[in-house]
């Protein structure tokens, strides 16, 4: 497994994280569309490659995640790219909705000097339960000069509560 900053692998790589980024967060985006292939060309447009991680099997990507300031989102939304892939109404919706809960939230404590905001990690299906995303995050807390790291995730996601156990600053 080869861990790489997603701006080396130049915007062609969107499609791909963007699938990924719909397959793992589908449960959320699924009211949008349910289409897994629409809603990957709708996002495909959002990522800041230079703030992206990902795993690398075999010259695929195998997961994503994001590390920021917390001050800067990872991603920005278009209501226009969303309208195309989503249809107008539903473009103007998706927009709404997710530039609020990802682009423009709050986070419950303070961002100091030198935090890290771990966000959107997902691993692709078929790498799933092998360790890709502890690998991903063990790299943005060997690569990056953070000091402290917030993990952003859902309560719902045991998957992703599990994996805050796993990661060793040491290891």
């Amino acid at each position: 497994m080869k861990m790489i900053r997603a701006n080396e692998l130049g915007n062609d790589a969107k499609i791909k994280i963007s699938e990924i980024f719909v397959d793992g967060f589908y449960k959320w985006l699924k009211y949008f569309s349910k289409n897994k292939k629409k809603l990957a060309e709708a996002f495909r447009h959002m990522f800041h490659l230079d703030v992206f991680y990902v795993a690398v099997i075999d010259g695929e990507i195998a997961g994503i995640a994001a590390c920021t300031d917390g001050k800067n989102p990872p991603i920005h939304l278009d209501r226009k790219e969303l309208q195309k892939h989503l249809g107008v109404i539903r473009g103007i919706i998706t927009h709404f909705v997710l530039k609020r809960e990802l682009e423009e939230r709050s986070y419950p404590f303070e961002i100091t000097e030198g935090m890290g905001m771990i966000e959107f990690v997902a691993t692709a299906t078929n790498h799933r339960g092998k360790g890709v995303a502890t690998a991903i995050i063990q790299e943005i807390i060997r690569s990056t000069p953070c000091t402290e790291y917030a993990l952003e995730v859902a309560d719902t996601n045991t998957v992703a509560i599990q994996l805050l156990r796993c990661p060793n600053r040491n290891g």
